[in-house]
């Protein structure tokens, strides 16, 4: 089966990856050569460190499923589309409605962990379009988020659910509602742990201890915060907080790490140093 995963950063290297582990041809698109390059190195990156640690499937080797990646426009019959680009509506928009156009029996998925699904769906085919969110590292984690609005047609939430299904994903289905279910109540979790490091009630080592110990969390808050990347964070705590109200308003501390450029992992410093 033929998919296309538009934006090849962190999430859509891992999406193109679970697809071609799963037997599927992709195509990556990107904005240009130079991020197409890079999204290739990422996905291929990706695929080795699964083969050395002896997760790919019995008799596939990485390089044999790098062969079923193509940079470039993708196919007329495609039947899914995913983009993973940055979280703003026109941009989705855009690249959605490109796809649309030239897939046009594709489902139309977004990965956004937050936006809301009916807004990028205007003036769209918004029967095709859905929610799609995968969570990071893409290969490993279990959970798929399907969100669903008013006017998408059920045949292809259960098309959806099917290909998530058969990558090995678990599925839950939400509503287009703010922050969908799982980013509402793990944003909660976190801008409530960057309180409480802010008002100095608990070290950041012993916040995130007790949330692994005490609730069985496989990793804390404030980890998780610079896994995801604080600049991500904040950006979604403020969709938020516009959306539902000022328990989501984001905490000076975390206003100024990300001035500061202390965005987590990616930058080697957030809560953590790395």
């Amino acid at each position: 089966m033929k998919a296309v995963v538009i934006g090849g950063g962190t999430m859509g290297a891992g999406i193109a990856h679970l697809l071609l582990a799963n037997d599927h041809q992709v195509w990556l698109v990107e904005a240009d050569a130079e991020r197409a390059h890079a999204g290739f190195l990422a996905v291929k990156a990706s695929l080795h460190k699964a083969e050395a640690k002896g997760k790919l499937k019995p008799d596939v080797d990485a390089d044999g499923l790098l062969a079923k990646l193509t940079v470039g426009e993708p196919p007329a019959d495609a039947e899914l589309v995913v983009e993973a680009v940055p979280e703003n509506v026109p941009l989705k928009q855009k690249v959605l409605g490109d796809a649309a156009a030239k897939c046009p029996n594709a489902i139309l998925a977004s990965n956004t962990s937050s936006l809301s699904i009916a807004d990028i769906a205007a003036g769209l085919p918004g029967e095709r379009v859905l929610g799609m969110h995968f969570f990071n590292p893409v290969p490993v984690q279990q959970l798929v988020e399907l969100v669903h609005h008013f006017g998408v047609d059920p045949a292809n939430v259960a098309k959806a659910r099917t290909w998530a299904e058969e990558m090995g994903k678990t599925v839950i289905e939400v509503r287009d509602a703010p922050g969908f279910a799982t980013s509402r109540l793990g944003v909660a979790v976190g801008l409530e742990a960057i309180r409480m490091l802010e008002e100095g009630v608990a070290s950041a080592q012993d916040i995130d201890t007790g949330m692994k110990l005490g609730y069985r969390w496989p990793m804390g808050p404030l980890e998780l915060t610079d896994l995801v990347g604080l600049d991500v964070r904040l950006a979604i705590a403020e969709h938020l907080a516009a959306q539902l109200g000022p328990r989501f308003e984001p905490p000076q501390l975390l206003r100024d790490k990300v001035a500061r450029n202390e965005l987590g992992k990616k930058t080697g410093q957030g809560f953590f140093s790395w």
